[in-house]
């Protein structure tokens, strides 16, 4: 029976754009090919292979009756009449036959056992667990986190003919097409297309969703264009009504799982790829609330507008509370707001709404890409290689820091790498109440994101890295909430730095740092995800001024101030 029989149901994309993909019954998907119109998927807590409509999420369990068989299973590839998956160390196939075959037809012998006498057969037995595979003419690609490497086997000899390094380091499934390999590493929360010959890796993709379990294309039998999709799988706190307690509620966890569609434009000659972004809707407020009766006169507020950048785009602003003009601060557009005088306790709000389009970002450059970088400007080392934040650069702890983090390395890449695994290694990320100095933070061996940012900063200038502060806040990433107020529960900086020649590259303060002492991942090494809003790029955040202002009056001591974002609907960036 040919694999198209699966297809039960056949429905041609529309022209609409594609959505969430949401199968019912399914716990944790952990593998995705395409059969037909249709996706096929596996789920590796109930054993369920199952097939999907796109449009309508129709959900067909095709194993009813060897489920028990394929719990724990990964990864799924439809080759010609065969399926192929992998569970505990076996690669296995199949004829398309078996998921339409009745209970009688066990694919694997008590406990597990697979041997070729059985309706599947194992194809080839790895040193350590398989997590994904993917089929393509003669070759067959078989992921492993603990070895580190995709082997490569011939599909008729089913003998080892090659080993490709794996492009991240956590848990990675893939699927191939004429193109390439593509591969989606857990841990990244990436995307990564590779030669299929040599593993090189020629581009790299953030996802919108944590966790991307598995990949596949699947056409459009109108137009012959392919839509990635990736599945997703983790578990969600949520607060659950428990009416028997004495405290009803109650924080606890349930699965989710779901298929999105990847959008991603790749920028080649400037060495980035965009990808899934959202239209979101920020207002920042200070509702004005002093802490004591003190009067100011001739009052200039300033606070920084989100910033236009390659993966950030602002549609419109407007005031709220009280009108203001725009200025532009060293590139960076700012609201300043004016008023003759603030009377003791008096109320207001003072602040902008912004509709802005945020993306995804990631860089693709090499160490060997920047080899011949050209030296730092004078302009930027005065700038930028400075003490200009209370950042200890002369203090001894910071100065041995900055010697031992980098080393010998003069690669800028390679030694900003460097320097992050190192600060990563001495601290743990937490919560303090009130931001310290890079010597304090490093010598107590905790900080807080904006800690991390300082020490970072401290170090990378301390060794020729020309960087600065970026950042302010992060939008909730929940994009199922659309047209819901959400609300931050912190505010969250991290880091620029840059390479003459290419410009500026993001990194993230401490998010990567999840790992005892390595390896890190390097998901937002050079990369943002969606939910990350740019604000004043190297320039203050907020100022205020007057006349009579004491020295030691902040604006906390003045306002409280509101963030709110409100996600309105999903960007592909090709449209």
């Amino acid at each position: 029976m040919p694999c198209t029989l699966l297809v039960s149901i056949s429905h041609a994309l529309g022209s609409m754009q594609p959505s969430t993909i949401r199968p019912i019954g399914v716990y944790k998907l952990s593998g995705l090919a395409t059969a037909g119109s249709q996706l096929l998927a596996v789920d590796t807590v109930r054993g369920y292979v199952v097939a999907v409509v796109p449009e309508t999420d129709c959900t067909t369990i095709l194993n009813p009756y060897t489920i028990d068989d394929w719990v724990e299973s990964s990864g799924l590839s439809v080759w010609q009449d065969t399926i192929w998956a992998v569970r505990d160390r076996y690669v296995f196939f199949c004829d398309a036959t078996f998921l339409l075959a009745s209970g009688d037809e066990a694919p694997f012998q008590g406990g597990g056992m697979m041997d070729a006498s059985t309706v599947a057969t194992v194809f080839a037995e790895l040193p350590y667990d398989a997590d994904g595979v993917a089929v393509w003419e003669d070759k067959v690609y078989v992921t492993c986190e603990r070895a580190g490497y995709i082997y490569v086997y011939g599909r008729e000899s089913g003998s080892l003919i090659g080993k490709l390094p794996q492009p991240g380091i956590g848990k990675e499934n893939l699927t191939v097409t004429a193109d390439g390999l593509w591969v989606c590493d857990r841990t990244e929360q990436t995307v990564y297309g590779l030669d299929k010959e040599t593993g090189e890796i020629q581009l790299s993709v953030l996802t919108p969703f944590p966790s991307p379990t598995a990949i596949a294309f699947l056409e459009d039998p109108d137009t012959g264009q392919s839509t990635c999709y990736v599945s997703y799988a983790y578990e969600e706190p949520y607060i659950r009504d428990d009416p028997n307690a004495s405290s009803p509620f109650q924080l606890t966890f349930r699965d989710r799982t779901f298929i999105h569609p990847l959008y991603f434009q790749q920028e080649k000659d400037q060495h980035y790829t965009l990808s899934n972004g959202f239209l979101v809707e920020i207002s920042y407020v200070e509702e004005l609330l002093p802490l004591e009766a003190i009067p100011l006169d001739n009052v200039e507020w300033r606070i920084a507008l989100p910033s236009d950048t390659v993966r950030q785009k602002v549609r419109h602003v407007e005031p709220i509370g009280h009108p203001f003009t725009e200025e532009i601060q060293e590139g960076q557009r700012v609201a300043v707001f004016k008023m003759d005088n603030l009377q003791p306790n008096q109320s207001g709000l003072i602040g902008w709404k912004a509709t802005v389009e945020m993306y995804g970002l990631k860089y693709f450059l090499t160490p060997t890409t920047v080899e011949d970088a050209p030296p730092l400007s004078a302009e930027f080392q005065a700038k930028y290689l400075v003490d200009d934040d209370e950042l200890s650069m002369d203090t001894d702890i910071i100065r041995k820091a900055a010697e031992s983090a980098a080393g010998s390395e003069t690669n800028i890449l390679r030694k900003m790498l460097r320097i992050r695994n190192y600060v990563y290694d001495q601290l743990s990320y937490g919560i303090q109440p009130k931001i310290d100095t890079p010597d304090i933070a490093l010598a107590r061996g905790v900080a807080s994101c904006g800690e991390y940012v300082g020490i970072l900063l401290a170090l990378a200038r301390l060794n020729g890295i020309a960087c600065r502060t970026i950042g302010r806040y992060k939008c909730p990433p929940t994009p199922e909430q659309k047209n819901v107020p959400l609300e931050p529960d912190f505010n969250h900086v991290w880091l620029e730095f840059y390479v003459p020649g290419m410009g500026w590259l993001p990194m993230e303060s401490n998010v990567d740092d999840i790992i005892d002492r390595g390896p890190y991942p390097q998901r937002f090494f050079m990369g943002l995800a969606w939910y990350h809003t740019e604000i004043g790029k190297g320039i203050f955040f907020e100022k205020m001024k007057a006349d009579n202002k004491p020295e030691d009056l902040s604006i906390g001591d003045l306002a409280i101030n509101h963030v709110r974002f409100t996600i309105l609907e999903e960007l592909n960036p090709n449209l």
